[in-house]
Parts: structure tokens; sequence; C-alpha cells
């Protein structure tokens, strides 16, 4: 068995991890990220990037190369009101900031970004196709992690400090003993591509919802995502009536889609997501520290989570970095991580809970097809009110800025 050493190992390659990765390699901190997969090329996961995370990318030297990837940019979040006409609710144009909107971008290509400008770092290394298995102790302490390759072989890895970023199902947080509070959740997503036409107008995201369901389309390069909205524990019966009923049920709420949901061949092309809304009163053990969606998972109301976990790296980055340069991390100073992110967790977490419950539960019990009367009569009255819904949903509470050791502005990507 190989044994290997680092000042800090991260489990996971997702957006938190490889964000964390890249800020503490720049600080001079040897840090492995492992990674089960051996690409990133998976489908349906978060590609929202909002404006907080794309000023980051600046401040990292990386807004260039961004902008250079394939994208399509979102100005507004709205809902119908009837007789073809909507209301905007977010209009992320109000926003005081260098990018206002969010960019639709495949994952994989802003995992593949971070990864590059991470690897041109000495002390940075990305071990992909290999998955952590447990955790190493000294004591109580964790000292690292083991890991088995996507062809076999194990090996070891004793660290100062071990990262979990494995997300919302995070094997290393549970290895560590670390149990999340869990939150009622009314819904699931079920996620689909359908061809994009060069006919089609779609400036923003507006929700179609009514018959027990939402629908919402995402503009992507040469597609649409797709996000149908229904009610929690009901995979297994929507599956069961097949296809051809699920095509139906979609086409009833969205009829602008119904001309070309024949691009699904079968149930196989719809992709189910458990929606959790859960957080850990303590993020950390003596050695170890979880952040993004393995510390909170995120509804996906907002489409928020990447950037509060990106927020996570950079907020603990920022604080540890020196801690490890000189070899050894106390839990006191990982709790300093939590004490700066609980806040914006438990303010986004709060707000998805109330959309929940004011807006999305209402459709999905047919009483209602949009936001409550009183909300839609203050943004008809008072169109600068959007500002606010953009401000959380762009920005959010406590965004974070690159710590000084990492920013390359005006950098050539």
């Amino acid at each position: 068995m190989d044994t290997d050493t680092a000042d800090c190992v991260v489990a996971g390659g997702g957006p938190a991890g490889m964000m964390l990765g890249l800020l503490l390699a720049r600080a001079g901190v040897r840090v492995v990220v492992c990674e089960k997969h051996e690409d990133f090329l998976r489908d349906f996961r978060g590609d929202t990037v909002h404006p907080s995370t794309l000023r980051l990318l600046d401040e990292l030297g990386l807004g260039d190369q961004f902008a250079a990837l394939p994208q399509t940019r979102i100005h507004q979040v709205a809902f119908p009101t009837g007789e073809g006409r909507q209301i905007v609710v977010g209009d992320l144009r109000r926003l005081h900031t260098p990018h206002p909107y969010i960019a639709m971008v495949p994952q994989w290509d802003l995992l593949n970004l971070l990864a590059g400008a991470a690897s041109a770092e000495p002390t940075f290394t990305l071990r992909m196709g290999t998955e952590v298995t447990g955790l190493l102790h000294d004591g109580d302490r964790v000292a690292g992690v083991r890991y088995r390759t996507a062809d076999g072989v194990t090996g070891e890895i004793r660290s100062a400090l071990t990262l979990a970023c494995d997300g919302r199902w995070s094997a290393v947080r549970r290895a560590a003993g670390l149990r999340p509070r869990e939150f009622p959740v009314p819904i699931d997503a079920w996620w689909f591509r359908l061809p994009r036409r060069d006919t089609d107008d779609l400036p923003g995201l507006v929700p179609a919802a009514g018959h027990g369901a939402m629908v919402v389309v995402f503009p992507r390069e040469g597609h649409l995502q797709v996000a149908y909205i229904a009610r929690k524990g009901t995979d297994a019966e929507l599956r069961s009536r097949g296809l051809a009923a699920f095509q139906r049920q979609v086409a009833t709420v969205a009829p602008r889609l119904a001309d070309r949901l024949d691009a699904l061949t079968s149930m196989d092309d719809v992709k189910h997501l458990d929606v959790r809304v859960n957080r850990l009163r303590r993020w950390h053990r003596d050695g170890l520290l979880c952040i993004g969606d393995a510390a909170h998972a995120m509804s996906p109301v907002g489409g928020v989570g990447i950037n509060l976990a990106v927020a996570d790296a950079v907020a603990a980055a920022t604080r540890l970095a020196e801690p490890l340069r000189r070899g050894r991390i106390t839990p006191a100073e990982l709790a300093t991580v939590r004490a700066r992110r609980a806040l914006p967790t438990v303010v986004v977490q709060t707000l998805q809970q109330n959309l929940h419950r004011t807006i999305v539960q209402p459709i999905l019990d047919g009483r209602r097809v949009g936001p409550p009367a009183p909300l839609l009569a203050l943004m008809r009255r008072f169109p600068a009110a959007s500002l606010l819904p953009a401000y959380l949903i762009g920005i959010g509470p406590r965004p974070e800025h690159a710590p000084e050791y990492a920013r390359r502005w005006g950098q050539p990507g």
C-alpha cells in the first residue's frame, strides 16, 4: 500500500474542492484533491455561476478564460401572470456588479478551468479516478485518508487537514461521525434535455406552473435544460406511468415544449434529484472540516448551491492557509470557517423553505399558478423592488472575495 503526505487532502473535485485546491496551492500549501471519477463529464450538476462567483473569477485572473467558455446568460427571473404576460421578480441588471447576470456553463468546463489554473501551482496535485474510502486517525484526530483508484490500487495520504467536499451524500462526513439536521422538503426535481431552436426567445427564467407541477427551462448552448418539479417521493409512481404519460404532463404544464418532447426516448433520459435541505450543527472534527454540500445541502430553488459552496471554499482558504503552512491546525481555527459561513447558510436555507411554503407548495396543491398576489402587486407597482431578490440570488448574504495571496487581477488568461 502506497503512503503519501500532504499539508491538506481534499475529498471531492467539485466546485468547492477545486476552488479550495486552487486557493491553497496559491498559498504554497501542499494540497492533494482526490476525485473519484476519471473526468468531470456528468450531466445535470449545478451549472449556474452567479455574479458573486464571476467577480471572484476576475479576482483570480480567470475572468477572461471563463468568458471564453460556451455559455448563456440569464438576466431576469420572472413568473407568468396569464394572457401571455409575466412579472419580473428578480432583475439582475439592477445589480451594481461587473457581471449582472447568471452564466449557464457546463460544470465540467468550470472544473476544468479551475483544475488547469491549479495545476500551474507546484504544490497542487489532482488525482482523478481516486475515491476516498476511509479516514486515518492519530488518536482522536483525523490524520488523512485511505483511497482506492479506478484500477483497484489502494493507498493512504497522511495530512494535517482533511476537507470533505464530496457532496450531499458525503462518505467522509459519515466516516467522521457527523450527522446533518434534515429539514422537511415538499419537492423533488427531474432533469432532462430538449432541443433548442433559433426561434426560442428565452431572456430569463420564467417557470411554468399548474396541474400540480412546475417546469423551469434553462437556456443552454444548443439545448434546453429542463427541470420538472413535483411532489417529493413520487419518482416510482412517475416512472411506472411511463414515458408517454410524463410527456403529456410536461406538455400540460408547459405547452410551448409540447412539439419537442418526442426527443425523450425513454424514462432513462429523465434524471431524478432527491431534493434535500440539511446542515451540520458542527462542521469539523480535529483534523477534518466539511464545506459545501457536505456541510449543508441546498434546495435547487434559486440555483445558489454552487456559489455557496465556492464561498465556503474561499472562507476556508482565507482562514486556514497560514495554519496549514505552519503544519498544524487547531479545532478552534477550523471552527472559524463555520462561524463565518453559518449565517449565510441559514439565511439562504430559511429563504428557500419560505419559498417552498409560500410559492411552490400552493402550486403543487393546485391553489395557485405563481407567487402570492401581494408580491405580484408589489412588483408591478415598484419594479425597483426586484433588486432585492436579484441581490439574494446573484450576490447573496456575506459574499466572499479572493484572499490577497491568490489574486491575479489583470493577469492574461
